[in-house]
């Protein structure tokens, strides 16, 4: 499929296009619908002014024969727990109500340096920790499917951005699927690399063995190509890999002809909506007529996804969120009773219920009398997981694909009153957060007018055949 960001990015480079006019377009488009009836609620700021002087500067550079980057004049949108220097970062949460970073994250540095423009930063979940962009301070997001759908979550404001064709391109973060499901339902590309392919520095930190910053587009390619610019070592992140940064946009044209693509036995998708399952089973045969051979597997742990990513999840953002105290950032509650009364005044008022709801059963499970018998357990069950899903690769399979999610988008507040529900639209996507692997979500069809996701797993560092195999299902869905 066509690249609209190596198409923008030619003409800018090329002449037939300024940046200027790139960026105004995005930003006339983003005020149009943000500000109409069909308003999305996608973003939480725009750059405005910044963003087109940037675009300026980039024109000027171009014009004095200066190579303006494989991104040239691109407009990107940033989710919102993504530390830059020009707008502010709230992570959608009241506690950081207008709060400005002394830094920028070295993912949107790499946007920046490779001739992107951040138009805007868009809404999440607080903290991203949501499936559905619904517990935000400044209010859902709306699916652009259907307004009256959620766009998944937490990067939803990103998702539905791209979805809406307010910015061609946009990055997120994933600590349980936060970028590919999204992706599958507002039906745009949604890429989650290896823990460790992308450096973490700037990302405000929810669950730190499981975040990683993803990419979502409306090509495979779109999202490979933003991906090959933030990866890479980094000196200010010690947990960024310092291996090469593969040549993904390439590996997008080899096909699917000699893969080996495995698939759940039926069992595993039980709960999974008819339709899905039917447009799954659908992808998996057009995979198979491109030259692929498909095998059943077997991952007898996979029901234990759920409940360890939300044992392991909340505890490590129970000590993450410690930070936010109003004692030396953000938003702070005055309590003249005591320092210990600011805190809590400060914590209770400026976390939302979702957030609350983590950090107390985070601390629960970490508490004295329960470790072992939680976060411990949660622990052996995360590792029997990536065991059997690098037990699976090892034995020829190149890629397992699954749904995305068990249903298209729900509708909005139908799952706000059971959590328990809520989390289970995590169910195929946690899986490659806790074994660390990449993973991709790829339109494959529509149900009652809603998009619908297909998702392919690969090995650890194996992002060259993760994008191979989801640019041929790509092709071949759209032949």
């Amino acid at each position: 499929m066509p690249s609209p960001i190596a198409a923008i990015a030619a003409a800018v480079a090329g002449g037939e296009l300024t940046a200027e006019a790139a960026v105004e377009r995005a930003l006339a488009a983003i005020r149009q619908r943000e500000s109409g009836p069909e308003r999305l609620n996608a973003f939480i700021a725009t750059a405005g002014d910044a963003a087109l002087a940037a675009a300026r500067e980039l024109d000027q550079r171009i014009a004095a024969g200066a190579r303006p980057g494989p991104l040239a004049g691109v407009p990107v949108a940033v989710k919102d727990n993504l530390c830059t220097l020009d707008l502010p970062t709230t992570c959608a949460s009241r506690l950081l109500s207008g709060y400005r970073s002394p830094y920028e994250a070295t993912a949107v540095r790499r946007l920046r340096e490779a001739g992107a423009i951040v138009v805007g930063k868009t809404n999440l979940d607080e903290f991203a920790m949501g499936s559905s962009t619904e517990h935000s301070a400044f209010g859902p997001t709306l699916n652009p499917h259907d307004r009256g759908r959620v766009p998944g979550g937490s990067s939803g404001g990103s998702a539905a951005a791209v979805a809406a064709g307010l910015v061609p391109a946009a990055i997120g973060s994933d600590t349980g699927g936060s970028v590919r499901q999204p992706a599958a339902f507002c039906g745009v590309v949604g890429l989650k690399p290896t823990w460790g392919r992308v450096s973490r520095y700037g990302l405000v930190a929810f669950a730190s063995s499981l975040d990683q910053v993803g990419t979502f587009g409306a090509t495979v390619e779109d999202a490979a190509r933003l991906l090959e610019v933030i990866a890479g070592p980094d000196p200010l992140d010690a947990t960024a890999s310092g291996r090469p940064v593969p040549e993904l946009c390439d590996a997008c044209s080899g096909g699917l002809a000699g893969l080996t693509v495995g698939l759940l036995a039926a069992d595993a998708l039980e709960g999974v909506d008819d339709e899905v399952r039917e447009l799954h089973a659908q992808a998996a045969d057009r995979m198979r007529a491109a030259g692929a051979s498909l095998r059943t597997v077997t991952l007898p742990s996979l029901p234990f996804a759920i409940p360890a990513y939300y044992v392991i999840a909340p505890a490590e953002a129970s000590s993450n969120l410690a930070r936010y105290d109003g004692v030396r950032f953000g938003v702070r509650v005055p309590a003249a009773e005591s320092g210990e009364g600011m805190v809590e005044a400060t914590r209770s008022a400026g976390f939302g219920a979702e957030a609350k709801r983590r950090i107390v059963l985070g601390t629960f499970v970490l508490s004295e009398g329960y470790h072992d018998r939680f976060y411990g357990r949660a622990l052996d069950a995360r590792r029997r997981i990536a065991t059997e899903l690098a037990a699976v690769f090892a034995s020829g399979i190149d890629v397992l694909f699954t749904p995305t999610t068990p249903t298209p988008a729900f509708r909005i507040g139908e799952k706000t009153a059971d959590p328990m529900q809520m989390y289970l639209s995590d169910l195929f996507t946690v899986t490659a957060n806790l074994a660390g692997v990449p993973a991709i979500s790829v339109p494959i069809g529509r149900t009652a007018g809603l998009p619908v996701g297909g998702q392919l797993i690969a090995a650890a560092w194996a992002e060259p055949v993760l994008v191979r195999a989801a640019a041929g299902l790509e092709r071949a869905i759209a032949a």
